[in-house]
């Protein structure tokens, strides 16, 4: 595993926002137990929320269907932004491999865009 696997499983939406389903991170990060990692992004939302940031912009809970034997049923994910990503391993088991990985990749895409961020702001202010 190397930090390629989190930009594989990054999903666009319609506007060219990025994020990542929660279950898809649940795997990635080595995390068996669906109980287990949501306990982990209760921890995430809270630090979210005490930060002043809106949970339902960075944790964006959706139910989708699932097969269950010959049945279906519908189960929780999350569609998550960067910054709950990086809340997310933050949380996370430390002594992991995947989340030592999972940290260093998200705190390197988010130094990635705030340097973007400021080369944009330049550039704009440039050009006034």
């Amino acid at each position: 595993m190397n930090e390629t696997n989190f930009e594989i499983i990054k999903h666009r939406n319609e506007y060219g926002d990025e994020f990542w389903y929660a279950r898809e991170l649940q795997k990635m990060l080595g995390y068996k137990e669906w109980r287990l990692f949501s306990a982990i992004i209760e921890k995430a939302k809270l630090t979210c929320s005490q930060s002043n940031n809106k949970i339902n912009g960075h944790f964006e809970a959706y139910s989708k269907i699932v097969k269950a034997g010959v049945t279906t049923k519908p189960i929780l994910d999350y569609r998550l932004s960067r910054y709950a990503c990086h809340l997310i391993v933050q949380k996370a088991n430390p002594k992991s491999e995947a989340v030592a990985l999972g940290k260093k990749y998200f705190f390197v895409q988010t130094k990635n865009e705030v340097q973007k961020y400021r080369n944009l702001r330049k550039s704009h202010l440039k050009s006034e």
